[in-house]
């Protein structure tokens, strides 16, 4: 079969490793360690920012990497806590389950380096190599701390055509309504090829308006950038709206392209390219940073909800072009 899901032990941690042989493409997730995706070999090479040698180096580090989760909340929130359905919930460092930013913000949710993820199911057939697994975050008394809304996720991973396709499920479990702010921060290489030889594509038409610690102020502005962008003298680290039907964003370089498509109901992208490094960051959001206080305060009106009992869907796609050498033409007689 050109399809296979295989668990093995690496650095002492059970991973599950997804191929695609026709295509040359494996997943390597590692549930324990948020269920996050280390490594998207495309003929042997990783196309995720991935700088360890080890999972463990990687936990001791604590820097995001490869494809983390990023919930309940991604991004920034301002306040020391939110505002939804009329009522104000406040963090609480004593939990230990926050991560702050330079400007002491809770940022990027709870979940990205997450232990609690079980492994569900796993298989392979001839259409596809595919993984699921659960996190019971109702079932969390340090988690519910600092966000009080019983829900649980279900994240599957399916390769299938040399195409990596993550799709995350919400249950809420809550007698209320509940705000969907979750996202993921993939980090994308093109081995072989420095900072100044890419370019991208971003097929987005409206910048998010920020102040000094990157928190929007509800304004947004209008962009048009070419169809391919090269990012010598380029950084990023914005987000977007207002994004193109079916948006597809592309790094490119050295002849090879790496391809990002974002489902409906990821209505915000964070572009993040840092200067002085080699990978870009094409966020799939489903709401701008801080879009639960900015929704509170009338200033966002395109936050998404889950009602009681009900369920969210949503997903994206990663493939790669350009790797395997093309075929020579048949020699003639």
């Amino acid at each position: 079969m050109a399809y296979s899901a295989k668990i093995s032990v690496e650095d002492g941690e059970p991973v599950v490793r997804l191929a695609d042989d026709a295509a040359g493409v494996e997943a390597v997730i590692v549930p324990a360690f948020g269920n996050r995706t280390i490594r998207m070999l495309v003929d042997g090479q990783n196309i995720l920012h991935f700088p360890f040698e080890r999972i463990s180096d990687a936990k001791a580090d604590r820097s995001l990497n490869g494809i983390p989760f990023l919930a309940p909340w991604a991004n920034r929130m301002d306040g020391g806590g939110f505002r939804a359905g009329g009522r104000e919930f406040r963090f609480h460092d004593t939990a230990g389950t926050l991560r702050m930013d330079a400007n002491g913000l809770p940022i990027h949710g709870m979940l990205s380096s997450s232990p609690l993820w079980q492994l569900a199911g796993i298989g392979s057939d001839e259409t596809s190599a595919h993984a699921t697994s659960r996190l019971e975050f109702w079932k969390q008394p340090a988690l519910m701390a600092n966000w009080p809304f019983a829900h649980s996720y279900e994240m599957t991973h399916r390769l299938a055509g040399g195409t990596l396709e993550i799709t995350t499920a919400i249950l809420n479990r809550s007698a209320e309504k509940m705000p969907v702010a979750i996202g993921f921060h993939p980090y994308f290489r093109i081995p072989g090829v420095g900072r100044d030889e890419l370019s991208v594509h971003l097929p987005v038409s409206k910048h998010v308006e920020t102040d000094a610690r990157l928190i929007p102020t509800g304004e947004f502005r209008d962009v048009s950038f070419p169809a391919s962008l090269p990012l010598k003298g380029q950084q990023f680290d914005d987000g977007f709206v207002a994004l193109e039907p079916s948006p597809a964003f592309r790094l490119a370089g050295g002849g090879r392209e790496i391809e990002v498509g974002f489902g409906p109901k990821y209505r915000v992208a964070v572009v993040y390219a840092p200067p002085g490094k080699d990978f870009v960051c094409f966020e799939p959001m489903t709401a701008v940073t801080n879009g639960v206080n900015l929704a509170a305060a009338g200033r966002y009106p395109d936050l998404e909800w889950i009602e009681p009992g009900a369920e969210w869907r949503e997903s994206f796609r990663i493939s790669a072009r350009g790797w395997q050498p093309p075929l020579l033409p048949a020699a003639r007689g």
